[in-house]
């Protein structure tokens, strides 16, 4: 691990809602924790993206703002649901985005998690899935996408092209465009199939929060088996880079009497947890909770942490700036040094060569 950031999930309640948080307060309050991060040295701030629920959504406008608020700390999503995307809209934004945030955006797309709506990317005008979760036009939205974003032609220009200085027939990429954004490219796994074709196709990895797998292993023995797996795609396709992997866990530091109210272990979630996701078993990593040196021990043995360039910390953003902040503050004072961790102002995170 040489990085840490923070991921929201973006709850809120209707009106006075969870913890008196409306819409309107998740938002700001995910600049402002956005902005003390940075400031704290943490390298990266991340979003869920959900539609029809009371959680974070359309993610670019608070990315946007993240970006115009903070000078050194990532901005992404952790992550955008594909198949509610139109393809070229969304490299357009993303370009726009990075250019804004100076290359700092790492964005992580996928076919999308489970939801409130029974198909509810139709409701956007997505039609034509013959697969019950959409995977079949997420993958193929993705394809597009990712053209769009290395400044590929999308579109051919008129025989009498108008406001632009083409030739008519031209191709047409769209525009702005962000030479660099395809290396920060991501896509969410949750499977060890999904992160080989992640690896083939050269790109970054995010994996999930969770895995459609259930052996008897630990998360962590898991994740590290596709992150071995991804890597050895990604070296088997001919790709020389050096890319980057995140994982994504629940760490609380206990440094304060209460720090221990806050943050003592409840009951299960020391351990692993196994269910039901999408009609598959799964398995769903811990919560680490406790005092630094306890900590640092338990993910100093988690081989999956220590496989990945980046942790994602899950955070209760529901919870308000000045405790999530506390919490970024522990982990980047009391554990994280002890882990590799370099805070953002030594620059971009690198991930690790495959040779």
């Amino acid at each position: 691990m040489r990085a840490f950031g923070f991921l929201s999930f973006g709850h809120y309640g209707n009106g006075g809602g969870v913890h008196g948080v409306d819409a309107r307060r998740m938002l700001h309050d995910a600049i402002d924790i956005a902005q003390g991060a940075d400031d704290l040295g943490v390298n990266g701030a991340y979003f869920r993206v959900h539609h029809f629920a009371t959680q974070s959504a359309s993610p670019m406008p608070l990315l946007a703002a993240v970006a115009a608020r903070t000078r050194h700390i990532e901005v992404g999503t952790g992550v955008i649901d594909m198949r509610y995307e139109n393809p070229l809209y969304l490299a357009e934004e993303a370009a726009a985005l990075d250019l804004i945030a100076d290359g700092r955006v790492a964005l992580g797309v996928s076919r999308g998690s489970p939801e409130p709506a029974e198909r509810g990317w139709e409701a956007f005008g997505y039609t034509g899935s013959t697969d019950p979760r959409g995977a079949d036009i997420a993958r193929e939205k993705f394809e597009i996408f990712l053209d769009a974003v290395r400044g590929r032609p999308m579109a051919r220009a008129a025989q009498s092209p108008y406001g632009a200085p083409v030739a008519p027939g031209a191709g047409l990429r769209v525009e702005p465009h962000s030479p660099g954004l395809i290396d920060r490219i991501w896509w969410g796994a949750g499977s060890r199939e999904s992160a080989e074709s992640v690896g083939r196709q050269g790109l970054n990895l995010m994996s999930s929060t969770l895995l459609t797998e259930a052996t008897g292993e630990s998360f962590g023995d898991l994740q590290r088996e596709q992150i071995d797996r991804f890597r050895a795609a990604y070296r088997e396709a001919g790709h020389t880079g050096a890319p980057r992997v995140s994982v994504s866990r629940s760490i609380f530091p206990v440094v304060t009497g209460e720090d221990r109210m806050l943050f003592g272990m409840r009951p299960g979630e020391g351990s692993d947890q196994i269910g039901i996701i999408d009609g598959l078993r799964s398995t769903f990593g811990r919560t680490y909770t406790g005092e630094p040196d306890e900590l640092i021990a338990q993910l100093q043995a988690d081989a999956a942490v220590q496989a990945a360039d980046t942790v994602m910390l899950t955070i209760p953003s529901q919870m308000g700036v000045e405790l999530n902040l506390r919490i970024l503050q522990n982990v980047a004072e009391h554990v994280a040094p002890a882990l590799g961790w370099k805070p953002n102002t030594e620059g971009p995170v690198a991930g690790q060569p495959v040779s």
